[in-house]
């Protein structure tokens, strides 16, 4: 059997594991969110359950690949005690990652789209409902949007056809520091804006005010969620980059590198945004249309803002390339440690397999907009994007967590000693630590998971919600079955 490729350096681990975690959500969700639900007094709530939520799932994926030398694929059945069922559960991350791209290729395309409309002038001088026709007429147009996901997927496939190394590990670092970079320089020249102050008080400025408004409740739970969906856990996305990581340093400080870079984009995001909306007048929405409608009325108001929108956009991006990039890699891997397929033929097959089932998200916009399954105004994206994120990322998470504690599973000091392999700080193997995890930890991801479908169907009314918190139950129960099975074999 052919060796495992591996990263040359832990630089590269790091960027490209940062990469997949830093979506387009760092950018069009957490500096509004943090603004509306408390600025600062948001951030601290947000960081301690970075801390207690997803940096524990971050460890178990990056345990389960390096320990098992496999992609999600394979990797249960590696390390799974033998007549359990955890493999089964290889779907959820198989599922997961495709359905992701079935949407991300397209948004991706967005970003290069804007990029190159905003390089060559095309939004300069646009009256405000210019800028908004301009982004309804994009996706009123399924062969821009067509063309535009198709050069995604073939600019991501192309990279990870190169090999971990020289392909995946060498351009996405090119990218990151690009990214940071372009970031640094965004945000400062945001901060010199003529009040600019105002956004940074809204944006950091502890408002206790706000959180009694909304209440405390509904505030730790927007940390919580975004503290649990920013990391991209569940679906194996990362448990991919362990399976190729040498066992020289313990996991925890790799985790903790990558929580930082992670939350280091998602604060700057704010710095560019917030005072640029606050300078020109204009509300911070969250969402895509804070992204193709309400910043580049900002930059057009901006001196030089052709200039600085083309950088923003490249940035967004570098964003979104940087994710398609890393989860293509975990497709990939699915063919080649299932099938044991090359890894060049593995990336023309899901060239065309991708594209063809990225092609309903963008006909949602346009030719299939009649079809909203999740209430009026929804999309088929919205459909593709509430089965990523309200179901199997929660529910893949939670099969981590219990994987690598449940004595019918890996079990708690084969985990506890794949951790702690290598140089670095130790995760302390102690009772409470494994009682947390095994029981505190999948209930706050439970309690994510449900609170998922009542924010999703409430407004559809009482039948509606009675019916979907039904199926939601049994969707649980039915992975609790096969994660209990055999429970009572002895610890490995």
């Amino acid at each position: 059997m052919k060796e495992r490729e591996k990263f040359g350096s832990r630089l590269g681990f790091i960027l490209v594991s940062a990469g997949c975690a830093i979506g387009l959500g760092n950018v069009w969700k957490f500096p509004y969110i943090c603004g509306q639900y408390g600025g600062a007094a948001f951030i601290v709530i947000y960081l301690v359950f970075l801390a207690i939520l997803g940096l524990p799932i971050l460890i178990c994926e990056f345990a389960v690949g390096r320990g098992s030398g496999q992609g999600m694929g394979t990797a249960f059945e590696k390390l799974e005690p033998q007549g359990t069922s955890w493999h089964h559960l290889k779907w959820v991350s198989i599922l997961g990652n495709y359905l992701l791209m079935m949407f991300y290729t397209m948004v991706g395309g967005w970003m290069l789209y804007y990029t190159w409309k905003m390089a060559s002038g095309q939004l300069s001088g646009l009256t405000s409902e210019g800028v908004t026709d301009a982004f309804s007429g994009m996706l009123a147009s399924a062969p821009t949007m067509l063309g535009w996901m198709i050069v995604t997927v073939l600019i991501s496939f192309a990279i990870c056809a190169l090999g971990l190394q020289n392909g995946v590990e060498k351009i996405t670092k090119a990218m990151m520091t690009i990214l940071i970079v372009i970031m640094i320089v965004l945000a400062i020249h945001s901060l010199v804006l003529p009040g600019a102050m105002e956004g940074v008080k809204f944006y950091l400025v502890p408002d206790f005010s706000l959180i009694k408004k909304h209440g405390i409740g509904t505030v730790v739970f927007a940390a919580m969620s975004h503290a649990f969906f920013t990391l991209s856990v569940g679906i194996g996305a990362m448990e991919i980059f362990g399976s190729y990581l040498k066992r020289e340093r313990k996991l925890l400080g790799e985790a903790v590198g990558i929580v930082c870079v992670d939350t280091f984009v998602a604060l700057t995001a704010g710095f560019i945004i917030i005072p640029g909306c606050f300078a020109y007048g204009v509300n911070p929405d969250a969402g895509p249309s804070l992204l193709f409608i309400t910043l580049p009325n900002v930059f057009n108001n901006m001196a030089g803002g052709r200039i600085w929108g083309t950088f923003f956009f490249l940035f967004m991006s570098f964003a979104a390339l940087s994710t398609v990039i890393a989860v293509f890699e975990n497709v990939i891997s699915f063919s080649m440690d299932m099938l044991n397929m090359e890894r060049k033929k593995a990336v023309m097959i899901n060239i065309l397999l991708i594209i063809v089932l990225s092609i309903p998200a963008v006909l949602g916009f346009n030719v299939l907009s009649g079809i909203q399954l999740l209430g009026e105004g929804s999309t088929i994206m919205d459909v593709e994007d509430f089965l990523v994120s309200y179901n199997l990322l929660p529910l893949g998470s939670m099969v981590f967590v219990l994987f690598c504690v449940k004595k019918n599973g890996w079990g708690w000091k084969s985990f506890i000693a794949e951790a702690n392999a290598g140089e670095g700080k130790n995760i302390p193997a102690s009772a409470a630590l494994k009682f947390y995890m095994t029981y505190i930890l999948p209930m706050i991801i439970i309690a994510v998971y449900l609170k998922g479908y009542y924010d999703t169907f409430v407004k559809m009314g009482k039948t509606a919600l009675i019916g979907w918190m039904t199926f939601a139950v049994l969707l649980l129960v039915l992975i609790m079955v096969v994660v209990l099975k055999k429970s009572s074999q002895k610890e490995k």
